[in-house]
């Protein structure tokens, strides 16, 4: 009996600790989550990178070396910690639907762009995320979203990303 109060405690701690919303909320750059970086690594994308090749209105084609987030740990830590992102770099959440995400910016020492993106890729929103913003309003998906990528502040913008333009994900 004495175990499993300890186990139950330990759990609300944990679940509380990563300041979830009845499930949808969603880790990220700085929401719940954020990766943390190796020890030694400021820079951006760690090992395992993909590419997501967005196809913006202007024509372009932006692509982003991406560090994938497809567990709950990884989504936890998200990019938490991280002193410096690399210019063409991010972070990709993948969710197993669509669904209303949510981020938030804890521990999250560098400002971010994210996109939200539905199941096929469509970006659906864009919001730009200050740097330790912990406190909600969250930075919630306008519509349901499958994918969430973090780069870095201005990114989209930059690059003539908007929302409607469509993404190549690696997943």
């Amino acid at each position: 009996m004495r175990a499993s109060k300890i186990a139950l405690v330990a759990l609300s701690l944990l679940l509380a600790g990563c300041g979830g919303d009845s499930g949808a909320q969603s880790p990220g750059a700085g929401s719940d989550g954020e990766a943390s970086e190796p020890a030694g690594q400021t820079s951006g994308v760690t090992s395992g990178q993909e590419t997501v090749t967005i196809e913006a209105s202007g024509g372009e084609s932006v692509e982003v070396r991406v560090e994938i987030a497809d567990d709950e740990g990884e989504m936890a830590r998200g990019l938490m910690g991280r002193t410096a992102l690399a210019e063409d770099a991010g972070m990709l959440f993948v969710y197993p639907e669509e669904r209303e995400l949510s981020f938030w910016m804890k521990d999250t020492l560098i400002p971010l762009s994210i996109a939200f993106m539905d199941a096929e890729g469509r970006i659906v929103d864009i919001q730009e995320m200050k740097a330790l913003d912990d406190r909600p309003p969250h930075y919630t998906s306008a519509e349901p979203a499958r994918y969430a990528l973090e780069a870095n502040e201005g990114f989209f913008d930059e690059r003539g990303v908007n929302v409607g333009d469509r993404a190549r994900l690696p997943v």
